[in-house]
């Protein structure tokens, strides 16, 4: 019989030739990750530990960005202590104005390649299967182990086989495949399983829309979002880092929990309403529902790509009197890399506010909490009651191009209707 992608990353990280959906393994961890918010937990639950050591400080990071810069005394203690901890033990260290948004700085720093086992304190490490390597999100108790020991007792999941045929339409890319995923299988759909995307569509996304992908798998409950890695991985990785990784693919013959097909070609934009990821509409069912604040940008569409395509609706135009739109860039880079695109110039000269790298309003931490009442779209990846501010608020995730033609409009609207006028 043959394996899957995860199973063989899995494998690779125990030693063993192979290994089976629902055994138990403690696999050897390329990387521990933690943000302010997880670190300074496991940094509780490490130093409660007699004698403890890093395993290896250079593969132990702790990246700042739920709420930095700073946003109150809390928020800079905490941050505070993650930065002492660092020094005492040598780990890598991202702070203000070295950093990003984890998710995006981290591949982008070369620190993750294809066939890596990252294990990190926050739910949305599955991002980092968009190259071929098993994220997966873990507590911050596990997360002190790891630091420890170097590995992570997990489960072997099953994975769920996901295949796109087909071109995708004007303005529709790796977020819409998702949101549209996500609302045919639930948020509970592939719970504690590998979601593994191929297809003829998948060869040919973007590295960026891939990343969207991989981004939400947690939303659909997985345990990790997976890309085979292909060319455009390799140079991907070529570009940023010094090793090559492991290419691993699936055998022909490997076994599926499930197997889902899609036709992207008869697709348009999805929004995903209030409260949950799972409750999709194409952008056509609630074009003109007014709405108070765009959010362009976080990990989920913070890369450079999305920038773009956000600068493309907005070039020329000026964003509605009673919106408020905010463009967060992924990381430094990113916001750099804009900034001599001249993207910085059109988000500038359309009215938007454009913040440092953070997570921010993601978690309804700062840098745009919502009122009550208060309607945003966001290209963030959770809607959940509450989670941009108060109960009584709304988030619509779509994608840049969407976010970025109803920042324009004042209501949801498809960007077609936006460049067409």
């Amino acid at each position: 019989m043959g394996h899957t992608l995860a199973e063989k990353i899995l494998a690779a990280k125990c030693d063993r030739e192979e290994v089976f959906p629902g055994e138990f393994i403690n696999a050897k961890v390329d990387l521990v990750l933690a943000s302010e918010l997880s670190g300074v937990l496991a940094i509780e639950e490490f130093e409660k530990i007699r004698g403890a050591r890093i395993f290896d400080p250079q593969k132990v990071v702790l990246v700042m960005d739920h709420f930095t810069p700073n946003k109150d005394i809390k928020s800079a203690e905490i941050v505070k202590r993650c930065r002492e901890f660092a020094r005492a033990h040598g780990v890598r260290f991202y702070d203000v104005g070295r950093a990003g948004i984890q998710h995006i700085l981290l591949p982008e720093q070369g620190l993750v390649v294809p066939g890596d086992l990252i294990a990190g304190a926050d739910s949305h490490t599955c991002t980092y299967g968009f190259l071929g390597a098993f994220g997966t999100g873990i507590g911050s108790t596990d997360a002190a182990a790891a630091m420890i020991l170097g590995e992570i007792w997990l489960k072997v999941p099953e994975t769920v086989r996901l295949i796109y045929h087909g071109e995708p339409p004007p303005w529709v890319g790796g977020k819409d495949l998702i949101l549209h995923t996500i609302s045919r299988i639930g948020v509970e759909g592939a719970r504690y399983q590998a979601m593994e995307f191929r297809g003829e569509t998948i060869a040919q996304l973007s590295m960026a829309d891939r990343f969207a992908m991989a981004n939400m798998a947690i939303e659909a409950g997985a345990k990790t979002g997976l890309f085979p890695p292909d060319e455009r991985t390799v140079e991907y990785v070529r570009q940023r880092s010094s090793r090559p990784g492991l290419l691993l693919d699936s055998d022909p013959d490997a076994e599926y929990a499930a197997t889902h097909e899609f036709d992207v070609s008869t697709f348009e934009p999805f929004i995903a309403v209030p409260y949950l990821p799972e409750n999709v509409k194409p952008v056509s069912e609630l074009a003109g529902l007014e709405i108070d604040q765009v959010v362009i940008g976080m990990c989920t569409n913070g890369n450079l790509e999305d920038l773009r395509a956000a600068a493309a609706v907005l070039k020329g135009r000026k964003i509605h009197p009673r919106v408020r739109a905010i463009i967060i860039p992924g990381s430094q880079k990113v916001y750099l890399e804009a900034l001599r695109e001249g993207l910085m110039d059109i988000f500038i000269e359309a009215e938007c506010a454009v913040s440092t790298p953070t997570c921010g309003p993601c978690l309804g931490g700062h840098m745009g909490v919502l009122a009550a009442g208060e309607r945003c779209v966001s290209t963030s990846n959770r809607n959940f009651r509450g989670r941009m501010g108060h109960p009584e608020s709304e988030v619509y995730l779509a994608n840049p191009y969407v976010a970025a033609a109803s920042a324009i409009v004042g209501r949801i609207a498809s960007p077609a209707q936006v460049l067409a006028g």
